[in-house]
């Protein structure tokens, strides 16, 4: 059976301009829990839309920000083009931890007029370069957010001061942290860590390796992508908002 969903491209606006957000929802009155889905650093792009979808599809009113927005209305990668890389690289280089929160917040004071929406019951997922993200934003608004979700996300474990794993005592949610055997961007050794301040704080989650797997194996628009862990992907995140969002 086909599921129905709304879909729309908005112009949410900040005070830092106007952030271009795709949201999707089922249809039928609600009110769904908020799910912020935040991109990778390729960009804001037809396959993550195609994602957001599928949340959607399990009751969710699903938020897919251009995290972008303060440089350029829109980037999707070129793979292909060198200059494409580069740009990407200056992009990201653009963007951080705090920022985003303050994007997250936006979106939630957006969603709390839609009636559609329950931002009392939040989750958040992040690839990549937004993994860091959605950890962070489940520390500084723990009162909302009660599941997210990192996968191959970078930067778990820095000398900066709003470094994730310094963050984990304020979470009040539950987490994830899904990491590829073969990272160049986040080695072991970083996991390993990362685990270990997961512990010393006794914040609820867990953390898992997929081993043999390679950096970006959620994204069947990447080399590495493998279809067993992107199953296994979708399993636990669906039951970690499931659990938190709805259930709990």
């Amino acid at each position: 059976m086909v599921k129905l969903v709304i879909e729309r491209h908005l112009e949410i606006q900040t005070a830092e301009g106007s952030m271009t957000t795709y949201v999707v929802h089922p249809e039928g009155p609600g009110p769904f829990p908020v799910v912020l889905f935040l991109m990778d650093a390729p960009g804001k792009r037809p396959l993550l839309h195609s994602m957001a979808q599928r949340i959607s599809d399990n009751g969710y009113y699903v938020m897919l920000p251009n995290l972008y927005y303060r440089t350029t209305p829109a980037f999707e990668l070129d793979f292909s083009s060198k200059e494409s890389f580069q740009r990407m690289s200056e992009l990201m280089r653009t963007i951080g931890n705090r920022m985003v929160v303050r994007d997250a917040s936006e979106l939630l004071t957006f969603a709390e007029n839609e009636s559609v929406a329950d931002t009392s019951a939040v989750g958040c997922v992040g690839y990549c370069m937004s993994g860091p993200f959605a950890l962070f934003i489940a520390a500084e608004l723990s009162e909302r957010v009660k599941a997210a979700a990192s996968f191959y996300g970078v930067r778990l474990v820095t000398d900066s001061p709003d470094s994730p794993h310094t963050r984990l005592g304020d979470v009040r949610g539950e987490i994830y942290v899904g990491c590829a055997e073969h990272d160049d961007y986040v080695p072991l050794e970083m996991v390993d860590q990362f685990e270990e301040a997961m512990k010393a704080t006794g914040v609820k989650g867990s953390i898992e390796r997929y081993w043999g797997n390679h950096h970006g194996f959620a994204f069947n628009d990447r080399p590495a992508y493998d279809a067993v862990a992107d199953a296994r992907h979708w399993e636990v995140l669906l039951d970690l908002f499931k659990r938190n969002l709805i259930d709990g």
